[in-house]
């Protein structure tokens, strides 16, 4: 129960902070800047921040042991549910964020080269498991976009019993990098070079926060 409590605690405030993410944007407030200036309060609060959806072996989905064993006693889990559904609309959202990030080039998602960057769950890392990096390129594929991914810790693409790509990673280069219509940082691995990611990317959706200060070519997911 102490583990299950702990990784709840964690699906529900990230969903929160998912959501916060949402409604901040539509209101053209940056949820990074909030949530630093939030953490600079001592005490109460505890920082949390939004991305492209939960993955590993523990998050998304031990609360949901706990949520079919409730039903047992008579417990609706409304918490922890609610979190699993906003948590997993999050690749959605960058999806649409990517869409609507071409159209302001002129260009469609159908047909669009996009390199994604990251697919392991969570930054300097090689673990897969439940990534949302991986279910963001299904359905950006799915859409009709060409995907390519980088990942310093993932050299090709492991064969998995439900996700399929016969990739391997791009490395990043200024030269590569100006030849996707668009870059969306899924994982924000310590060993990117993001000032070279942002000098020579046309186009970058950040689902992370890691660029902070207001580009032309940064669109935030």
């Amino acid at each position: 129960m102490s583990k299950l409590l702990e990784n709840i605690h964690r699906a529900v405030n990230i969903g929160l902070v998912n959501e916060m993410k949402i409604v901040a944007d539509r209101m053209g407030i940056d949820i990074h800047e909030v949530i630093r200036a939030a953490a600079t309060k001592p005490f109460g609060f505890v920082p949390y921040y939004p991305g492209p959806g939960l993955g590993g072996h523990c998050i998304p989905i031990d609360p949901f042991y706990l949520t079919w064993k409730a039903r047992e006693y008579g417990v609706h889990t409304r918490f922890i549910e609610l979190a699993g559904e906003v948590n997993a609309s999050m690749p959605d959202y960058v999806v649409g964020k990517v869409a609507a990030a071409l159209n302001t080039q002129r260009k469609a998602l159908m047909g669009s080269r996009i390199l994604v960057l990251g697919i392991a769950y969570k930054k300097n890392v090689d673990d897969m498991r439940e990534s949302p990096s991986v279910i963001l390129m299904e359905k950006l594929r799915d859409k009709g976009a060409e995907i390519s991914y980088s990942d310093p810790h993932i050299p090709a693409f492991p064969k998995l019993r439900e996700h399929h790509f016969d990739l391997s990673s791009v490395a990043l280069t200024p030269k590569a990098l100006a030849e996707y219509d668009c870059v969306v940082l899924a994982t924000d691995h310590d060993r990117f070079d993001y000032a070279m990611i942002k000098a020579n990317a046309r186009l970058i959706v950040d689902s992370r926060g890691k660029f902070l200060e207001a580009q032309k070519n940064v669109v935030k997911a």
